[in-house]
């Protein structure tokens, strides 16, 4: 595709791996971002002079990335510093008893079985192989393939394809597939947070989200610096092999012509011309209009929206309860919190969710105040919270964090909530990770890559596979392939620049215009 060009709007993770993809294969990129800084929703909040990473906490599927840097010549451990996480989290119960779940599963047993009993270790066991196998049916058709359809998995088995949907457990609920395993409800509701990874709830989640137990048993890295060294490390490799990032530089729409995208127009109006307009924003910003009217029929987007986040990125001396590097403290009540979720409702009694991010796998004790990362779920409210609420809010989190043992002293803090989410990825109404995953179908419904306009493509957590930083990056994987393969079809003569245009042909990394 040498001498074509492609325009990519949004520099998250999936905007970062389309852009590396696309330049690997002869296309000049420019990747263009709306902050001052690329990742995504991996941002950096300082507190008291001190950065926290107050996004994504955890690297999964390292083979992603690896695959990543691979295709580009690199090692992923030449641009990075991973660290294995060998204990996952450490989580308390509102009876006050604590269990820690290990990156080796047998650890794990173990420690159910002294909180729960043989059985209920025997059920883990089960329950790990029942996600090990689901997690082997979706990897290569649904992971690293096209958006599924229906049609799509009849053609792909044949006779069989009805039993083998079954193999995925999609026609139950989280909650209730786990209880089938388990009788303790401190277990149930533990592994039950998984739907919360994808922005859903467990009583209305599909079972298939068990696979996450699988996924983390392959590996769970700490990136050295917070995971926006990932985000970096990317546009640093990005720059290198000759793509334009521009930072600063907010797209005001798509422009088209003859029915075709052909490059975007900048809010400072400013006109950029491509072959290709890759989105990595989210859906919504395309069918509500807010890149162009002529956009809204692009794509589809499910209208149920996925959770949202009433976060602190915090400065403390934590007290009495020996945190480790990720601590959930879970309500006493976990269906009166998601059905005040449901209701658009912050509970009162929430779970909280602390990442410490000075700490490791043990419970040492840095000197001084600490960094830390606390985050409860919210409902998707653009509209969002008053001081009142936000300070009724953070009452009952540490009112939790209480009942466990746990004061945060001389707590500094800068509160994130879904209104300015709403504000910092456009078009999310709040919501963190797109679509809910509330049903059978909802990975059916999810948007793939392509769009029904011709030069137009998508990338990014609200669309195929779905949401969380792995699945950012195959998203990024995917659109790059599809573009390819459409290639075609739809490559013509590069367009030249219009006056005050900018020139791909360079390796730059800087304001926008």
């Amino acid at each position: 595709m040498s001498g074509e060009r492609a325009i990519v709007v949004g520099a998250g993770i999936g905007g970062l791996v389309t852009a590396l993809e696309l330049r690997r294969r002869g296309v000049e990129v420019t990747l263009l971002e709306r902050r001052r800084e690329v990742g995504g929703k991996m941002r950096v909040v300082e507190v008291d002079g001190r950065p926290i990473a107050s996004g994504p906490t955890v690297l999964t599927m390292r083979w992603v990335f690896d695959q990543v840097f691979e295709a580009q010549g690199e090692r992923l451990d030449h641009h990075l510093h991973l660290i294995p996480a060998k204990l996952l989290a450490r989580h308390a119960f509102a009876d006050g008893q604590r269990l820690d779940l290990h990156a080796d599963r047998e650890a794990s047993a173990q420690a159910i079985e002294a909180l729960a009993g043989r059985d209920e270790a025997h059920a883990f066991r089960r329950f790990s192989a029942e996600a090990a196998r689901i997690y082997a049916f979706v990897r290569e058709p649904f992971l690293l393939g096209d958006r599924p359809t229906l049609s799509s998995i009849v053609r792909g088995f044949g006779w069989s394809a009805p039993v083998r949907l079954t193999q995925i457990d999609g026609l139950r609920s989280l909650w209730r597939a786990l209880g089938s395993y388990f009788r303790d409800p401190r277990l149930v509701q533990l592994f039950g947070r998984y739907a919360t990874y994808v922005g859903s709830s467990p009583y209305t989640a599909p079972a298939t989200l068990s696979l996450i137990a699988h996924v983390e048993s392959e590996g769970v890295h700490y990136v050295q610096g917070g995971m926006q060294e990932l985000a970096r490390a990317l546009a640093a490799l990005a720059k290198d092999r000759g793509i334009n990032v521009l930072v600063n530089a907010p797209v005001a729409k798509v422009e088209l012509e003859g029915g075709r995208a052909q490059g975007v127009v900048l809010e400072d109006g400013r006109h950029l011309r491509s072959d290709v307009v890759v989105l990595n924003t989210d859906v919504r910003a395309v069918t509500g209009g807010l890149l162009g009217p002529a956009l809204t029929e692009a794509t589809s987007c499910p209208e149920e929206r996925s959770l949202s986040a009433l976060t602190w990125s915090a400065v403390a001396r934590p007290r009495g309860f020996p945190l480790v590097r990720h601590n959930v403290f879970f309500s006493a009540n976990y269906r009166a919190e998601f059905d005040a979720l449901e209701r658009g409702q912050m509970p009162s009694d929430p779970t909280v969710y602390v990442c410490a991010e000075d700490r490791q796998d043990d419970s040492v004790t840095p000197e001084g105040a600490e960094r830390l990362f606390i985050l409860v779920n919210a409902p998707p409210r653009p509209t969002g919270f008053d001081a009142e609420e936000i300070s009724r809010c953070e009452t009952q989190m540490r009112w939790r964090l209480a009942q466990a043992g746990l004061e945060l002293l001389e707590l500094r803090s800068q509160v994130t909530t879904p209104a300015d989410f709403a504000q910092l990825f456009p078009g999310s109404q709040g919501s963190l990770y797109g679509a809910a995953t509330s049903s059978p179908w909802s990975s059916f419904r999810r948007p793939g890559s392509r769009t029904t306009i011709p030069g137009l493509y998508l990338a990014g957590g609200s669309v195929h596979p779905g949401p969380g930083v792995p699945m950012a990056a195959l998203s990024g994987l995917n659109c790059a392939r599809l573009i390819e393969e459409d290639r075609p079809s739809m490559w013509r003569s590069p367009p030249g620049a219009t006056p005050g245009g900018t020139s791909t042909s360079k390796a730059t990394m800087a304001d926008g215009p």
